[in-house]
């Protein structure tokens, strides 16, 4: 019966650090496909004097550009202009709950963390 009780406090304390891995590595995997977008963009902006906001386009090359979702984010452009451009990566699936809700990039690389309501969040990018 102890050793039931031991398992379970074990379980108690390991289950929710196990959750918030889980999510931080999510989160971590659609920061880099957001990043590899923002690459993408710059070499659309080199290759047409413009920023690009369709995935789905081609590159100069002729060759078809996937879109950069991930399984537990969906990746767009908003706010694009031909100078500048915002790309945004909205939690998905299992990766719904996690704390740091929309991320976000900028042309100029600046990068941030907000609420659905607009309201920004700390320490998403560390």
């Amino acid at each position: 019966m102890i050793t039931v009780a031991i398992i379970g406090i074990i379980a108690a304390i390991a289950y929710p650090s196990y959750t918030d891995y889980v999510q931080q590595a999510r989160r971590a995997d659609g920061q880099g496909a957001m990043l590899q977008a923002a690459q993408w963009m710059e070499r659309q902006f080199t290759v047409n004097g413009n920023y690009n906001s369709d995935f789905n386009s081609v590159d100069g090359d002729g060759n078809a550009i996937k879109p950069y979702d991930t399984d537990f984010y969906s990746i767009v452009v908003s706010g694009s202009t031909t100078s500048t451009y915002t790309i945004q990566g909205t939690p998905t699936g299992a990766q719904a709950s996690d704390d740091c809700k929309i991320l976000s990039v900028t042309s100029v690389g600046v990068k941030s963390a907000k609420e659905s309501d607009g309201t920004a969040i700390d320490g998403c990018w560390d």
